[in-house]
């Protein structure tokens, strides 16, 4: 089964790169065994030559393999399949590795691993946020790389807090990554949350670019969104994690938001009855600063674990931020709850062509109108086969000075074959990599558990090169959904129809198969579509502030103008 081999050359990558050595065939079978992969190293040896022929691993005389450059980028986007399984198992693997004791302050501990630019002015600001107790520990490694003027900063990951809760005997579920907004030095609610399961990209990792978090506003005003995550225990283990927390403290391991009661709702996070939620500040939370501070960081999360009484205090912390207060009427509001609702209102009809769309709304200043209708109109006149339609309005902002572009968003293509009566299901935002006949996707982000539409963080994150696309190879914005195998036929037949309207499609896979190397569930087929935010991420890519905002509202197509 060519799936099952590659998985297989992907967790030897993934050995390769955690180990950071040269590995022979004996030593990578041992390993794979441990992932419930009972490979010989004759087996070993054969995966091994072909990683060599595709330049992913390089032989070091007799001593084994190493993982080139090469092997490092596709262990980050290669098997997007795998990738969004792997994430949720890595945190559990670190979990299970956290033997830090609360009394004695030693053992193992998670670290995120941050790199930059060393200078005093980037260290100040990342001690002005330890010294305020934004952080999960003021315990932090740090080193300064040889010939690189680089420093590389360990800072005690939140999933930490987890492995405690674990080592007590306490079952504990991560849940969500998220932002949480605090006023008066108090954390209110969540913003924006992204489940742990079912993403390329780790949750907190997708809230670290400087427009999400204003951590240097809390520290400084008291008020701002931190990063901050979200996991939930058994109602009767509350006594004991608060111990635990009590004991953690002592040691300088905290950071705890928020701790409810039984089925109590936390930050706006609901929780069912007889569990209770937790929420803990983002162990990246300084280093977010940094970034909201124009410093360039590169931040990776849950990278590795340090014996804790090897690290050192950066800083005497004096917490600025209260554990109480009152739980607000608002609730976190998931992104599919509202598309459901805008799905059943899609009334657009393929015979007459009129009837209600689903717009994305996005906004540019006044004075970047021009320009960005320009970039706009680079990816509607010469590829409006990555866009979702060809149909766009112009329309006033709601804030003065502001101007709102609209572009047709492609969950209406759900709403006209549930109208069509074909059940569908939404699965992905993701980036497709556009390369001759064999795009593929190596980010994807499930709709289910998000507050946000994926491609919103792709295009804060920069991550897309839309206008790469129009020369041959780049990134664009898709989504994937997946209908039932038996209702494929009539769902080709609808779709002729669609794109003859003025929609995209990018393809429709067979029952059960990888679709641009994503996987779709045993008896659905896949059905993938650009973006309608592609026109508004090359905006980005220019260079020009734009504000994307997808699922929005309810347009008449009509109304629009075609391009």
């Amino acid at each position: 089964m060519p799936q099952e081999t590659d998985r297989k050359m992907m967790e030897i990558l993934r050995i390769l790169a955690d180990r950071e050595e040269v590995l022979g065939a004996k030593t990578i079978a041992e390993e794979l065994k441990k992932k419930g992969y009972n490979l010989g190293e004759r087996a070993v040896r054969y995966h091994m030559r072909i990683l060599d022929e595709k330049g992913f691993t390089e032989r070091i005389g007799y001593a084994g393999r190493q993982i080139t450059e090469i092997g490092l980028k596709e262990l980050e986007k290669g098997l997007i399949y795998d990738q969004v399984d792997f994430i949720f198992s890595k945190f559990e693997d670190m979990i299970y590795q956290t033997t830090l004791d609360p009394v004695k302050g030693k053992g193992s501990v998670i670290v995120n691993t941050s790199t930059f630019t060393y200078n005093e002015e980037v260290m100040d600001v990342i001690k002005e946020v330890f010294g305020k107790g934004i952080a999960v520990s003021p315990y932090v490694n740090t080193m300064l790389l040889e010939n690189e003027n680089k420093m590389k900063v360990e800072t005690v990951c939140g999933t930490t807090i987890d492995g405690m809760l674990l080592n007590s005997g306490i079952p504990v579920i991560p849940q969500y990554g998220g932002v949480v907004e605090v006023e008066g030095n108090t954390p209110r609610r969540f913003t924006e949350l992204i489940s742990y399961k079912k993403t390329s990209m780790t949750p907190l990792e997708a809230f670290t670019d400087e427009d999400m978090t204003s951590v240097l506003q809390v520290i400084r005003e008291g008020s701002g969104l931190i990063p901050a995550n979200f996991r939930i225990i058994p109602s009767s283990a509350r006594n004991n994690a608060l111990k635990i927390f009590e004991d953690l403290e002592k040691i300088g391991v905290s950071g705890l938001l928020k701790i409810g009661e039984d089925g109590e709702s936390v930050l706006g996070v609901p929780v069912e009855e007889d569990m209770v939620g937790i929420a803990v500040i983002g162990g990246i939370s300084p280093l977010c600063a940094a970034k909201e501070a124009g410093f360039e960081v590169n931040i990776k999360l849950a990278e590795n674990t340090l014996k804790f009484e090897d690290m050192t205090r950066i800083a005497k912390p004096k917490p600025s931020l209260k554990t109480t207060g009152p739980e607000p009427s608002e609730k976190v509001k998931f992104l599919l709850s509202k598309a459901w609702n805008l799905i059943y209102k899609v009334d657009f009809d393929l015979e007459t062509l009129k009837g209600n769309v689903i717009a994305n709304v996005s906004y540019v200043k006044n004075d970047d109108v021009e320009d960005a209708l320009a970039a706009f109109d680079s990816v509607m006149g010469s590829r409006p086969d990555y866009c979702t339609s060809r149909f766009f309005k112009i329309i006033k902002g709601q804030e003065p000075g502001k101007t709102g572009i609209a572009t047709v968003c492609s969950l209406t293509i759900d709403g006209i074959l549930t109208k069509n009566g074909i059940s569908t299901s939404p699965q992905y935002g993701g980036i497709l990599e556009t390369e001759g006949k064999n795009p593929r996707f190596i980010e994807l982000t499930a709709y289910s558990g998000s507050s946000l539409d994926p491609h919103e963080i792709y295009i804060s994150k920069n991550m897309t090169s839309v206008g790469e696309s129009l020369k041959g190879r780049g990134r664009i914005l898709a989504s994937l959904r997946e209908i039932p195998y038996i209702a494929r036929p009539h769902a080709v037949e609808i779709l002729e129809d669609v794109k003859e309207a003025g929609f995209s499609i990018l393809k429709i896979g067979k029952p059960s198969e990888l679709i641009y190397n994503a996987k779709v569930e045993r008896y659905h087929a896949g059905i993938v579509a650009p973006g309608g935010l592609n026109p508004i991420a090359i905006i980005r890519e220019h260079g020009i502030h734009v504000e994307p905002k997808a699922v929005e509202t309810l347009m008449k197509l009509q109304d629009m103008e075609e391009f």
